[in-house]
């Protein structure tokens, strides 16, 4: 027998550490029993992984596993499907990768490198996407980033802001080693420099009277146009780089859903980093600012030799600077409705000037962006009454002298929604349904129009969700299929192929799976045999607990007589469901997979408002697409009677 010095077990001869399990010592011919095998847990927080609950440990197995000279040991779940492996990769008797999965994939490992029982790097793979961490001084906190895509920066990020984690956020931002390896020259590398200092400063006065970001925010998904190349022949560096203009994060609080404008970020190796702190964009100080340090007009730089600038780039690079000093300074959401247009005006006005001054249709096309964001979302707000006015009239000069038919609907998409916006917040109920009739013309005109458009997707989207919420069935099918047929693999062509899956199961086969809230792999596939009521909701939605205390009565009253409910928890993340549950009293058991309504389960079904009830046969087909529990009630009795 082996004396452990952490927190260790000794399995056939190899020690496995790890400072959050308990210490407890086995024979080296044992093999360590499922309880013990599974008091481990990531280094890394937030991470996704199959845990079967206590009473399915007796279906749960451990077993030794042997690769040429690796050697360590498989968990086995109830359903057979590894859910934990410990490797001793170099033959020393100590394990040294703790390897976690979710349905039978490996989604995160833990590794100690160079083999003195401390993990020193974190890599996520499959579902749990492609990022590795480095952890130099083995705290458990990382330090560098040896992968990392954009879309985990932002989301990593997000959890910096709400943790009000500085040393995180630092491991996100480019540094000096950076930007010398992309030889940025040296007015734009001190510019950088500058917006990397003082990170807990900046962290603490975004967030302070933040309600968007707080301590339990969750990151949802990411949203930004395609990535930019910055060409070397240019002179901000001497290398060709890689940069998103304007990048978004949309988060998740208490329910409530926002964007945090993450801004410019910019690729260094496998890495991307930000170069600027995230702003929350909330309340009526909604702004899109304009372009970071990077994708601005290029200006001559120190590199080239040039001592005086043309006047045009003085004269332009004194616009911008205006223009970060003025969003540095923006008002809070508490300034008031006139210091909010006052900001609105300026802002706007710069960016009428940037556009005038401007060389090229490059140049003016990215500034019209900005200009059409900022407006855009002014209106939104109600901070900015002269500003769909604006809009319009660069639509039209948009529509009359550029031939970038990508800009012209990008503008006429905005200018839409901010109109429908406006008419909105200043009509009166009875003028709403006009105002919907409208909204829905100009969205199939809209639709016909740009039918090639990156918007044309999401409007069709809007159209068909529509249609479907005022009963029109066949007309919502129509548009859904057009999305599929044009744009099936962007964001909205996927929902709208689940949302044509939904609305055509009534008689068909339907299946759902994915991990339990409680550990283990759940699907509607073990429920054969029996009546199965599936419920799609969340810890937010009222109507959803509203519904619970019939739904409680109801499957107390026909359980016994082949009734079974399974639930699919929409919220972004587990953490709220278990109290939830606890506090209604809720017996059935539930499928979770982060991301609330942009998760997998709501893709599948293209799942656009909660609850949304499936009532499945004994063979597995759908009776009822769409049921309720009042429905459930006239239905269950008939359903479960004996025979």
């Amino acid at each position: 027998m082996r004396f452990c010095t952490l927190a260790g077990f000794i399995i056939s001869t190899i020690t496995v550490f790890n400072t959050t399990a308990d210490c407890k010592n086995i024979f080296a011919a044992d093999a360590p029993s499922v309880d013990l095998a599974l008091t481990f847990r990531p280094v890394q927080k937030n991470i996704e992984i199959d845990t079967p609950t206590k009473a399915e440990y007796p279906q749960c197995k451990v077993q030794v596993e042997r690769k040429g000279k690796a050697s360590g040991w498989v968990v086995f779940g109830p359903a057979g499907q590894p859910i934990r492996r410990y490797i001793d990769t170099n033959a020393d008797n100590v394990v040294d990768q703790w390897r976690y999965y979710q349905q039978g994939l490996e989604v995160y490992r833990d590794i100690d490198s160079n083999f003195n029982n401390k993990v020193d790097q974190s890599r996520w793979f499959n579902t749990g996407g492609s990022r590795w961490g480095i952890d130099k001084n083995e705290d458990g906190i990382i330090d560098s980033w040896k992968v990392l895509s954009a879309e985990e920066a932002t989301q990593e990020a997000i959890y910096a802001m709400a943790k009000n984690d500085a040393k995180k956020m630092a491991s996100l931002f480019i540094n000096k080693a950076d930007i010398k390896s992309l030889g940025i020259n040296a007015a734009l590398a001190a510019k950088l420099v500058e917006a990397s200092t003082d990170l807990q400063k900046k962290i603490t006065a975004a967030t302070t009277k933040s309600k968007l970001i707080e301590s339990k925010t969750k990151w949802s998904r990411f949203d930004a146009s395609m990535p930019n190349v910055i060409p070397s022949d240019e002179e901000k560096a001497t290398t060709d780089i890689t940069v998103y203009e304007n990048v978004m994060a949309i988060v998740e609080t208490g329910g409530q859903r926002g964007f945090v404008q993450i801004g410019e970020m910019i690729k260094v190796g496998d890495v991307w980093k930000l170069t600027q702190i995230p702003k929350p964009m909330e309340g009526d100080s909604v702004q899109v600012s304009a372009g970071g340090i990077l994708m601005q007009p290029a200006l001559a730089s120190a590199t080239t030799g040039i001592t005086t600038l043309p006047a045009t780039n003085t004269q332009m690079q004194k616009l911008l600077d205006d223009l970060q000093k003025l969003d540095a300074n923006s008002p809070s959401p508490t300034a008031g409705q006139t210091a909010l247009t006052q900001y609105n005006s300026k802002r706007i006005g710069l960016l009428n000037q940037l556009i005038e001054k401007s060389q090229t249709e490059q140049e003016k096309d990215q500034w019209t962006r900005q200009l059409t964001d900022g407006l855009t979302a002014a209106i939104q707000s109600g901070a900015y009454k002269d500003g769909l006015k604006q809009l319009k009239t660069i639509q039209a000069s948009v529509r009359k002298n550029s031939k970038d038919t990508s800009l012209h609907s990008y503008v006429a998409y905005r200018t839409l929604l901010a109109d429908y916006s406006n008419q909105i917040q200043v009509s009166d109920n009875q003028d709403l349904q006009k105002v919907q009739e409208w909204w829905l013309l100009q969205l199939e005109t809209f639709v016909t129009e740009y039918s090639k458009s990156e918007e044309s997707a999401e409007a069709g989207l809007q159209l068909a969700i529509t249609q479907e919420f005022s009963g029109k069935i066949a007309e919502a099918q129509k548009w859904y299929k057009t999305i599929v047929a044009g744009q099936a693999k962007t964001p909205a062509g996927i929902r709208a192929a689940g949302a044509l899956k939904r609305l055509n199961l009534k008689g068909n086969s339907f299946n759902i799976s994915g991990p339990g809230l409680n550990g283990g792999t759940l699907s509607a596939a073990q429920y054969r045999g029996k009546y199965l009521l599936v419920v799609f909701g969340a810890t937010w939605c009222k109507p959803c607990t509203e519904d619970l205390p019939q739904l409680r009565a109801l499957y107390e009253q026909y359980q016994s007589r082949g009734f079974e409910i399974l639930g699919i928890n929409l919220d972004m993340t587990a953490e709220p469901a278990p109290a939830y549950i606890q506090q209604h009293r809720i017996k059935w058991k539930h499928i979770h997979q982060p991301g609330g309504l942009e998760s997998e389960p709501a893709r599948q079904y293209g799942i656009i408002s909660l609850p949304t009830m499936f009532l499945v046969d004994k063979q597995g087909k759908v009776i009822s697409r769409s049921t309720s529990a009042a429905e459930l009630k006239t239905l269950l009795p008939e359903l479960t009677k004996t025979k």
